[in-house]
């Protein structure tokens, strides 16, 4: 007979719905070892005051994105330039040696920021590869050209006033690079209301491999954090704040509006033409329709003002990416590399439109979008929307012309919601951040002892084909949800919003080849709404 030490607390309320990792999850075990072991069998759960599951996520994040500004910090070191005169020491190629480059340094001087120039209204002259003048303005949607704006104000305010100074370009980084972090807090803190009962499925999204390389690479963190945020409105069933916040996403990176494409295949396969007594307060295509709506909006009441002042520079974000080649990292470069294929257009010169190009990328994302919105309708239980959502960005990146580098953080949030598979997305995140070494290599040039392409190119076929990975094992879930984890212990889905637990009918008023293979097995319906967790 086993006697407590001391009398038990009143209150023994544990929750013990909530995943444990170091249980259910074989790598979090191994590492548990190291700090005492798995959570015991009778362990109260979610009584500690202060270190909740949230807070230890915010410092994991916190420290990893510490880390990536270290990564950084050796493009802003100063050297003496002349008497008295300092300048940024970027000589023979020091940014790509050191691995260090973002595009926040050579943009304040490229975009003309360090001028106080106010974008889309500032234009200037740059010379095309065939020495042809070209007029040029701000090249960032709108929220992410005021982002910079707004950046560059407070540090020349910083740089004249008595605060401990440095360059003004410096300055201007570590401002960035604050604001970044904010947006990435609030991208980990979203995506873990998100996660429901599994918060520590963001464990990952905050110790994230690409967080230590790409964090501050771009400004990509600034729509992530706005696509995160219109998720989570969205499971909290208030659809217009989720459109606001998606279309605000799009003003800043376009790929927040994809994220609206799954949300309408899923309200379209729940849509039922009679009405409901429950779920007719608020049906899932009106829902839709007032996310698109208010994201359509949003979208226009930022991009408006500058489109009517400022006509040309707001058009220069959709003109260079139109005239845009091929992208080092495209699967398109990929296969001109090994093959010396000149591509759909043939050889053009800098400011030659790739037309096919443009056309066959277009056709094939719109193809894959159709075969994606084709699985959520005949899949024989309706899909997770983090599970769709992930699957169209993936398509969006790997279809298009052009994937940056940093564009891989958009699939962060995204892959940990739609398949909290550890290990796999370990792998893949380590793969897709070790991409920035032959790339850095690549840029250096082989006269300056860098590698030749196909060494980087070779890297790119391995991430793409991770990628894909990750999308077979999202649609064998779909397919088999029995093996989804999300969904175990009767969870429908965390992030559905009006679409949790809701039913799921056989759609008898859609074509057959579009309707679910067999009716799913009906979910008995909740009484109440049930709010995403806050732990």
């Amino acid at each position: 007979m086993y006697v407590s030490p001391a009398p038990l607390a009143a209150d023994l309320r544990s929750a013990d719905d909530r995943d444990k990792p170091s249980r259910t999850d074989t790598l979090t075990a191994q590492l548990c070892d190291l700090i005492g072991g798995p959570v015991g069998d009778h362990a109260v759960i979610g009584r500690v005051r202060f270190w909740t599951p949230m807070r230890v996520l915010m410092a994991f994040a916190v420290v990893f994105l510490a880390l990536s500004w270290f990564g950084k910090a050796g493009c802003i070191q100063q050297r003496p330039e002349g008497p008295g005169v300092m300048g940024l020491d970027w000589d023979n190629g020091r940014q790509y040696i050191a691995m260090c480059y973002s595009d926040t340094v050579p943009l304040y001087g490229a975009e003309h920021l360090n001028e106080g120039a106010f974008p889309y209204k500032k234009q200037w002259t740059d010379f095309a590869g065939d020495g042809r003048p070209q007029v040029r303005y701000m090249e960032y949607p709108v929220l992410s050209g005021l982002f910079q704006y707004g950046a560059m104000g407070i540090a020349k305010a910083w740089h004249v006033s008595r605060l401990p100074g440095a360059l003004e370009v410096v300055i201007y980084f570590n401002v960035v690079a604050f604001l970044l972090a904010m947006a990435w807090l609030v991208t980990v803190w979203a995506s873990a209301q998100l996660a429901g009962r599994r918060v520590w499925d963001a464990a990952l999204l905050a110790l994230s491999p690409l967080v230590l390389v790409h964090a501050f690479t771009n400004f990509d963190a600034l729509a992530t954090a706005f696509a995160a945020g219109g998720l989570l409105a969205w499971a909290r069933r208030r659809p217009v704040l989720a459109g606001i916040l998606l279309g605000l996403g799009g003003a800043a990176k376009l790929y927040p509006l994809l994220l609206l494409g799954p949300i309408l295949i899923l309200c379209l396969r729940t849509e039922r033409l009679e009405e409901d007594s429950l779920w007719g307060r608020m049906r899932p295509l009106h829902a839709a329709g007032a996310a698109i709506g208010s994201a359509a909006v949003t979208w226009m009441a930022v991009n408006a003002p500058i489109a009517v002042l400022y006509p040309k520079g707001w058009w220069e974000f959709f003109r260079l990416n139109t005239e845009r080649h091929a992208d080092p990292d495209s699967f398109y470069n990929v296969i001109t590399s090994f093959t010396g294929w000149t591509g759909f257009d043939g050889k053009l010169s800098s400011g030659e439109t790739p037309t096919i190009l443009n056309l066959v990328s277009l056709l094939l994302f719109v193809a894959a979008c159709a075969g994606i919105a084709w699985i959520g309708l005949r899949a024989a239980r309706r899909p997770r929307v983090a599970q769709l959502v992930f699957l169209v960005v993936a398509a969006f990146l790997l279809t298009n012309k052009v994937w940056s580098p940093q564009y891989s953080m958009w699939l962060v949030p995204l892959a940990v919601l739609a398949l909290p598979q550890r290990r796999i997305l370990l792998a893949w995140m380590t793969i897709d951040a070790l991409v920035w070494v032959p790339r850095m290599f690549y840029y250096l040039g082989t006269d300056r002892k860098g590698i030749p392409e196909q060494w980087f190119t070779g890297t790119v076929v391995l991430r793409d084909i991770a990628v894909i990975a990750l999308c077979v094992l999202v649609i064998r879930q779909i397919y088999r949800p029995e093996e989804d984890p999300v969904r175990r212990d009767g969870v429908d889905d965390p992030a559905g919003g009006v679409l949790e637990h809701a039913p799921d009918p056989a759609l008898p008023w859609l074509p057959p080849l579009l309707r679910p293979r067999r009716a799913a097995a009906t979910v008995p319906e909740p009484e109440f709404a049930q709010p995403v967790s806050t732990q």
